[in-house]
């Protein structure tokens, strides 16, 4: 009997272009995935791998906007308005827009809550009140190398849901997962603390490992690295699509 598995799919927003991203998250999302993490192309970013950061180039190089995804993002609403959509972002997109502006406008469109990795919860410039005051997640990072000192100020929030990111680096590469880190994110788990839980999960057993100590499991490298076939292997379209619909079901065990 297959398990279950919930998980969240990371998309950098019209890659690699409007048609096939719109392709691409359909696919994602008939695959298995109950949530999509839609990350904003940003040029200079602190935690993702080259597969990530090529791909943010790229839609930026074709001069795409944040007012696209924005547009993008409520496209995949209107197609699947019961999915969850967490944007994903770095700081300085957000404070250039113009943060209560951000937070009104994701709103709009079908946002459920903001994961920005380098905009902390104690210096985060007043994303937490914008974002409750429209009814909206601020989801913080946390790392299993963190001091418990840190860790402690962090959850005394009463934040309930967080992103871990279960080893130290950026995205991209495959992470073995320790018993430590199972512990770890058991330990938030026996205090209500539900967590999304990712960084170089790309294959059934890892997914399968990390499931039952999570509230759901984070892949997107492994989604990106199909998604580039289309630009470096010329792979056509359709077999892109079939191949992002076996790999979330692989993950979500659908």
């Amino acid at each position: 009997m297959k398990q279950k598995i919930k998980l969240m799919a990371h998309q950098i927003a019209l890659y690699p272009n409007k048609e096939a991203a719109l392709l691409y998250a359909q696919a994602l999302v008939e695959g298995g995935a109950e949530i999509l993490e839609i990350q904003i192309p940003f040029s200079d970013p602190s935690a993702d791998g080259p597969l990530i950061q090529e791909a943010c180039a790229q839609t930026i190089a074709a001069g795409v906007r944040v007012k696209d995804c924005f547009a993008f993002i409520k496209s995949i609403h209107e197609a699947f308005p019961k999915l969850c959509i967490y944007l994903m972002s770095y700081a300085s997109i957000l404070v250039s827009y113009g943060l209560e502006s951000f937070v009104l406008e994701s709103k709009a469109v079908g946002v459920s809550g903001f994961i920005v990795p380098d905009l902390p919860f104690d210096s985060n410039e007043g994303l937490i009140d914008f974002a409750e005051a429209q009814g909206l997640l601020y989801i913080p990072v946390i790392t299993t190398s963190m001091s418990e000192e840190r860790l402690e100020r962090i959850l005394a929030c009463g934040f309930t849901l967080v992103y871990c990111a279960i080893r130290k680096g950026i995205t991209g590469s495959k992470t073995e997962i320790a018993d430590e880190t199972i512990v770890f994110l058991d330990g938030l788990k026996n205090r209500g603390i539900k967590v999304l839980a990712g960084f170089g999960i790309v294959e059934k057993s890892q997914a399968e490992l990390l499931a039952p100590h999570v509230e759901a499991i984070v892949a997107g490298s492994v989604f990106v690295e199909i998604m580039q076939k289309q630009i470096k292997e010329n792979l056509a379209q359709d077999k892109i699509v079939l191949l992002l619909e076996e790999k979330s079901k692989e993950l979500s065990g659908k």
